[in-house]
């Protein structure tokens, strides 16, 4: 099954991976980066931890990814646990580094807490935006929430929070997953009328782990549909047919937002390659390099 976008251009990809904790895991991680790399993504990005508890790995990555590939590699920074001088220090050194697009976020509070500024530190992604924007000239991305933030007092308070993230020098917003095409094209729609004219990427996460996935959401405040865990029921001890129900669930979100328009999107890998792999396939991203790339 192959979409077709609506204005005849191959549409834009990009990926998040996050820093692998182990040795074990690093193979799994540069074998994701190596395959979906083929596809010539926009940007890969990587995150960054619960009060900057991945900043070194993070980093490392990064400069990992600059000098072992051709890619754009792009450092999430967050406004928790460090000081505005320690953050400027931080985006100073990826500037020096060839880093030039980072993922600017607020954070969230440690433990399920809410959010409080650290000691000396930034109380909004809007200020670290301004902070960025002053160290150099990056490209910055933000967070969107198309169900709004957990903490947002109401929608309308969400999307003026977003849109001072944007004037003050974001030039895209990148969403939370969500698994409703109409959940996003709904808030595309908010934003147009709120203001806001920069583009926003759809975050799309296909379902490596239904349980796992499950308990993402719940966090974040997204929402699974009834028949898509439907689906997914009985599939625990089944990882062949989970892979495949999976990989239609992803690419019937990715067409339907694509036949409205749509063209760019950034996936969530959890540093795993097949099922965004599938993705891009589906979208006519990567045709014969994803393929040699996967051999």
């Amino acid at each position: 099954m192959s979409t077709a976008s609506t204005s005849g251009r191959e549409p834009s990809i990009s990926f998040e991976f996050f820093p692998p904790a182990e040795p074990a895991m690093a193979a799994s991680f540069w074998s994701a980066v190596h395959r979906l790399g083929s596809t010539e993504p926009r940007f890969v990005s990587v995150t960054y931890g619960a009060a900057g508890s991945t900043q070194d790995r993070t980093k490392q990555c990064v400069a990992e990814i600059l000098a072992r590939t051709n890619l754009r590699a792009t450092p999430h920074v967050t406004c928790v646990g460090s000081t505005r001088a320690q953050l400027r220090q931080l985006v100073e050194s990826y500037w020096r580094l060839g880093v030039r697009h980072i993922v600017a976020l607020r954070g969230d509070g440690l433990n399920g807490e809410r959010f409080s500024a650290y000691p000396e530190g930034f109380s909004s992604a809007a200020e670290l935006v301004e902070m960025i924007r002053d160290v150099a000239p990056f490209e910055v991305s933000v967070a969107a929430y198309p169900q709004t933030h957990p903490e947002a007092t109401s929608l309308e308070s969400d999307i003026a929070h977003l849109k001072r993230k944007l004037d003050a020098g974001a030039c895209r917003a990148l969403t939370q997953f969500f698994f409703d095409p109409d959940v996003f094209l709904r808030f595309r729609d908010v934003c147009a009328a709120g203001g806001i004219s920069q583009p926003l990427v759809p975050g799309i996460l296909p379902i490596v782990n239904f349980a796992q996935t499950a308990r993402f959401a719940r966090r974040c405040g997204a929402t699974i549909p009834t028949w898509i865990a439907k689906r997914f029921d009985g599939l625990e001890h089944d990882p062949q047919t989970h892979q495949l129900v999976a990989a239609s669930v992803a690419i019937s979100l990715v067409d339907r937002l694509q036949r409205e328009g749509v063209d760019a999107f950034h996936l969530y890998t959890l540093n795993r390659a097949e099922l965004a792999a599938a993705v891009c396939h589906a979208l006519g991203v990567g045709g014969a390099a994803l393929r040699s790339a996967a051999g």
